[in-house]
C-alpha cells in the first residue's frame, strides 16, 4: 500500500481542545487496518504525524476517523490539524499496528490517559464484537477534558470507568492492576507517567512482561527543556548537529541519510542503534532498566544526548 490522498468529510469538537475528523477515503484504494492501528499525517512541511485510526459506529463504507489533541506548544501536527475545514485533502501513509490486540486472553483490561483514548475505543469495538469480557479505564484532568465520551458510554456500557483527577473518582492504577483476573493482558496508553507507573505496579505485582501492553502518547510540551548536541556515525565519521527541536531522525534525515523507524513515540523499538560513545538520555518505552544503564543501545526516534555528543551505529 502506497501513501494517499483523503478528505476530511466532518470535523466534531469533542472538548475545546480535542477535535473528531471524519475522512473519505477513494473508492478505488484498498483500506484495511486492526484496532490499535495508526496512520502518518504528512505536513505540508514533509514531516508526518501518527494518529490512531476510530473506530465509530457513524463510519460508513469507504471512511476512516482520527481524534487530535491541540497541543499548546505544537510543533506543526496539531496545529495543522486543527486548521483544516471540510473539503480539505490531507495525504496520509497506510496504517501500521504496534499496539496489536491479543486474542484469546480473558477479561482484558484498558487504561487510557488523555488522547490515548483513541486505539483503546477501537480495542473495546472489536472486544465488543468478539463478546469478550473487558473493562476500560479513562482518566483525565475533568470531566470536559474527556473525549469521546457519549460514543464510549454506548459502545461500552457498564465495562466503562471514568476517571476524573479532580474529584474522589481519580484513577488507581494499583487497585485496577490488583484486580485484574489471572491471564487478563493490560493495555495502556497515554503519558509516559501513567505507563511508567503501570509497568511498575505490575512488575512488583509479578505480572509477566508480556501481559503488559502499551503506546505513548508523548506532546510537543515534552521538548521545551531540550538541548542541541551532535551526533557522529561511526561507520563514516560523518558528524551531524541535532538542534533542540529536532529529534536524532529528523537530523539524520536533513542530513540525506535514511534511518530505519516507524513510530516515532519510542514504543516500536524500530529504529534502535548500537551506541559506541557517549551518554543517550533514553525517553523510550522499550527498554529495560538494565539495557538502559548500559547505554550501549538507543531508540533515536525519541532519545537524546547527556553528552555533548553520542557515536552510533545505524
Amino acid at each position: 500500500m502506497t501513501n494517499q490522498i483523503i478528505e476530511l468529510i466532518s470535523i466534531k469538537e469533542e472538548t475545546p481542545n480535542i477535535k473528531r475528523f471524519v475522512f473519505q477515503l477513494p473508492e478505488s484504494k484498498n483500506f484495511s487496518w486492526s484496532a490499535g492501528a495508526h496512520i502518518r499525517v504528512i505536513l505540508p512541511t514533509g514531516e508526518s504525524r501518527a494518529y490512531s485510526l476510530l473506530d465509530l459506529k457513524e463510519l460508513k463504507k469507504n471512511q476512516i476517523a482520527i481524534g487530535v489533541l491541540l497541543e499548546v506548544n505544537s510543533t506543526g501536527g496539531s496545529k495543522y490539524m486543527h486548521s483544516l475545514s471540510e473539503g480539505d485533502k490531507i495525504e496520509i501513509s497506510p496504517p501500521t499496528n504496534n499496539f496489536e490486540l491479543t486474542d484469546g486472553s480473558s477479561d482484558d483490561v484498558l487504561i487510557a490517559g488523555g488522547i490515548g483514548i483513541t486505539p483503546l475505543l477501537s480495542m473495546a469495538t472489536k472486544l465488543n464484537k468478539g463478546n469478550k469480557k473487558y473493562t476500560l479505564h479513562y482518566a483525565g484532568r475533568q470531566k470536559n477534558s474527556l473525549a469521546f465520551v457519549s460514543d464510549l458510554l454506548e459502545l461500552c456500557g457498564e465495562n466503562l470507568y471514568l476517571h476524573y483527577d479532580n474529584d474522589n473518582s481519580a484513577i488507581n492504577l494499583r487497585s485496577i492492576i490488583e484486580n485484574s483476573s489471572t491471564g487478563s493482558n493490560i493495555y495502556v496508553c497515554g503519558p509516559l507517567g501513567m505507563i511508567e507507573t503501570t509497568k511498575d505496579i505490575a512488575i512488583e505485582l509479578g505480572l509477566p512482561n508480556e501481559k503488559i501492553k502499551y503506546e505513548l502518547f508523548k506532546t510537543d510540551d515534552e521538548k521545551n527543556e531540550d538541548e542541541a548536541f551532535e551526533v557522529q556515525i561511526h561507520a563514516t565519521g560523518q558528524i551531524i548537529q541535532v538542534n533542540a527541536d529536532q529529534s536524532i531522525i529528523e537530523a539524520l534525515e536533513k542530513a540525506g541519510l535514511d534511518p530505519l523507524y516507524d513510530c516515532q513515540r519510542g514504543d516500536c523499538g524500530i529504529c534502535q542503534c548500537e551506541v559506541i560513545s557517549g551518554t543517550p538520555d533514553h525517553r523510550d518505552i522499550i527498554l529495560t532498566e538494565e539495557e538502559k544503564a548500559s547505554n550501549s543501545i538507543m531508540q533515536i526516534c525519541v532519545s537524546r544526548a547527556k553528552s555533548k555528543r553520542l557515536v552510533i551505529d545505524i
